[in-house]
Parts: structure tokens; sequence; C-alpha cells
């Protein structure tokens, strides 16, 4: 047993798995876990597939920059829409989106629909896939460099099966805490992460030289929060100020 590579191998692949993880739980609280879920598992099976036809040579052969350039695109351009209306909506400029009147609609579809309706979301099913796809080959790279320098791969694989099982504890623990918080705040925090990792993997696969690696995507983060509030708080000012006139105009005009 080489503890350096079990140490460094379950760290890094645990620092993925979160990762996938974050984008995993996030679209499920607002998609529905079924399809986020099948596509998570869709992604790991297909990583064991390639493993074992592959092995070693996989993230050469898979080229991760090209994967990181179309999978951060993707969600980089769904989380960007995602925030707009997010921002729009706690600025008071869209509709608040209201979860009660959404769900009976949404039931009474699905009694007229039937049986016959499916339920499967292919929007949280890619998004899931292509993000737990990415990170798993980064996880599998880590697992080969570690453990084929240290000469124990044994070691580099039980660490990455002792950060699997942690990570997917942690998951079934934050599961239902996420699903007490209102859908239009999640919705808020699913875009600043699809936002985030779309542009820090976008700018990977671009050779980009982020400052102390993936925890950049942690400034990320808090620099869209940051950013999205700012313009919320403008945006309101601008409502209210609007309407202010809106309201001396409407007084001007009666008391004439």
């Amino acid at each position: 047993m080489n503890g350096f590579a079990l140490g460094s191998t379950l760290l890094g692949t645990g620092v993925e798995f979160i990762e996938a993880l974050t984008i995993v739980l996030a679209v499920g609280a607002v998609r529905g876990f079924k399809s986020a879920l099948l596509g998570a598992l869709a992604a790991v099976v297909l990583l064991a597939v390639l493993v074992g036809i592959i092995g070693a040579p996989l993230v050469s052969v898979m080229h991760i920059l090209w994967l990181q350039m179309i999978i951060g695109l993707f969600m980089l351009l769904f989380g960007i829409r995602w925030l707009r209306k997010a921002i729009l909506r706690y600025a008071g400029l869209k509709a608040l989106h209201n979860e009660a009147e959404s769900y009976q609609k949404e039931l009474e579809r699905q009694k007229a629909a039937g049986k016959s309706g499916g339920s499967f979301d292919r929007f949280a099913f890619a998004t899931t896939f292509g993000g737990t796809f990415l990170e798993g080959l980064e996880a599998i790279f880590i697992v080969l460099t570690f453990g084929l320098s240290s000469h124990s791969m044994s070691s580099a694989i039980l660490g990455a099966l002792i950060a699997t099982v942690v990570v997917v504890l942690l998951g079934v623990a934050a599961r239902r805490p996420l699903s007490t918080i209102p859908e239009n705040t999640m919705k808020f925090v699913v875009g600043v992460m699809l936002t985030a990792f779309g542009s820090f993997w976008l700018g990977e696969s671009f050779r980009v030289t982020w400052p102390q690696g993936e925890l950049s995507v942690v400034y990320l983060v808090a620099t869209l929060v940051l950013v999205s509030l700012l313009l919320v708080a403008r945006a309101k000012r601008v409502v209210a100020s609007s309407q202010a006139n809106i309201d001396d105009h409407s007084v001007e005009v009666h008391g004439r």
C-alpha cells in the first residue's frame, strides 16, 4: 500500500467528484433528479466501458481539450440564460415563477396526457452527462498519473473508490436540504454554477492559466454572485425611480 498515491488520488479525485456532484444536485433540484441521475450514471457507465476497452491511453485518445470546449460552451450558454432570467425576476422586471401554479398546471397536463406523457428531461440528462463525463475523465487521469508514477495502481484506485463513497454520501445528505429551497433561488444557483463551470472549462480548452487551478471556480462563483446582486440592486432602483415618476405624473394629471 502506497500512502502517497492513496492520499493524493483521494484528494484529487474527490475534488473532481464534488464538482460533478454540484452539477448533478443543482440541475436535479430544478429539473428533476431522475433525468439528472440517469445522465450521471450514463457517463459513469461510458467511462467504465472506455477504460475497459482502451485502458491507460484513454485520456489522450479522448482529447480532453475538445471535450472541455464543447461541454464548457454548452454549460456557459445555458448558465447565462438561466442567470439572466433569475436577475430579471429578482429585479422585478420579470414575473416571479409561481411554483404552486406551475405544479397545478403540470399536474393537469400530465392527467390530460395520460400515462403516455414522458418525464425524461433531455436538458438535465445532457448537462449532468457532460459534467460527470468530463470530471470523471479528469479523475481517471489523476488515478493513472499517481498510480503509474508511484508504481502502485491499487493504492491509487483505492483512493478514488474512497473518494467516490464519501462524495456519494455527501450527495445523499445534501439532497433533502436542497429540496426545501425555493425554485427561483435554486434556478439562480444553477445559473451561477453552470456559468462558472462553463467559463472555467472553456478557458482551460484555450489553455488559460487559472490562478490556483480548479480553486478558481470558487472565485468565479463569488464574482458572479456579487455582480448579479449589484445588477439586481441597480435594476430595482431604476424600476422604483420609474414607478415614482409615473405616480407623480399621474397625480399631476388628476390634480388638473
